[in-house]
């Protein structure tokens, strides 16, 4: 698998762009998150990747092909995207709400196959106990659950998924973030996700882009990325900086910067 972004541009207003000059390539299977303050353009980012946007200048290729050259259908046999805290109501069961995932497979009627794809991926999630629920009747944070295995049925290649652990409590956070953190060794995806949580994501990425100011301000392993100097930059706070295992671990003050971006 690999994503291209090559001189990305987007902007809402066109005199006000929102991603300027985003250059990077993804090219293995890796647990890659994207950081940054509200409004600095995460979600416009992985948007422009899976063609719900289209860039005001520069390009974004999927496996070296021009994305805007690809039918949603055939996008969809590449990647898959769980947005953030779906509101969406199906009046169906949890099984048959992750079947929707498969659709483009077959024309008419499921097989044993299909049924087979649903309830591994709802072991996966550890919720295959809510496979003949009612989705309307699940909790939020269930409902969420839902949503990542319906885009995660047909195992895609590349994974896009907009802040999926909002909805969950911190142990269902944890849980869910470390399944994702291992789907490229079990599964060889390649898993972008973005997170507000700087902790659970030094836990578990294996690549952090932190963006600011419209642009890539930091890439690397979480070590290289969630320093003092960058969350002060970016975040426009105090933080201390702790070796937890190996792995960063973030402590917030209460110093905030005047004129800092808002959180």
């Amino acid at each position: 698998m690999k994503v291209e972004m090559k001189d990305l541009e987007f902007g809402y207003d066109p005199n006000v762009p929102v991603l300027k000059g985003i250059s990077y390539i993804l090219d293995k299977p890796e647990f890659v998150c994207i950081m940054g303050p509200n409004g600095v353009g995460k979600s416009t980012m992985i948007h422009c990747m899976n063609k719900i946007l289209k860039p005001t200048s520069g390009f974004v290729y999927i496996n070296d092909k021009e994305v805007r050259e690809y039918k949603l259908k055939e996008l969809a046999g590449h990647m898959g995207y769980v947005p953030n805290a779906s509101e969406d109501s199906f009046p169906l069961s949890v099984v048959d709400t992750v079947m929707v995932g498969l659709q483009n497979d077959h024309k008419f009627g499921t097989s044993d196959d299909d049924l087979q794809k649903v309830y591994e991926v709802l072991r996966l999630m550890k919720i295959q106990h809510l496979a003949m629920r009612d989705f309307n009747e699940l909790s939020a944070g269930q409902h969420q659950k839902v949503m990542l295995a319906r885009g995660l049925v047909r195992s895609p290649e590349i994974v896009l998924l907009d802040e999926p652990t909002s909805n969950l409590d911190v142990r269902h956070q944890l849980e869910v973030t470390k399944v994702l953190s291992e789907l490229p060794e079990k599964k060889g995806m390649l898993v972008i996700m973005i997170s507000h949580d700087i902790n659970i994501t030094a836990k578990y990425a294996d690549k952090i882009i932190m963006l600011h100011g419209g642009g890539i301000y930091a890439v690397g392993t979480p070590s290289e990325v969630l320093t003092k100097e960058n969350i002060r930059t970016v975040y426009g706070v105090d933080a201390d900086v702790i070796d937890v295992g190996g792995r960063p671990h973030v402590i917030l003050n209460d110093s905030i910067e005047e004129g800092s971006e808002e959180i």
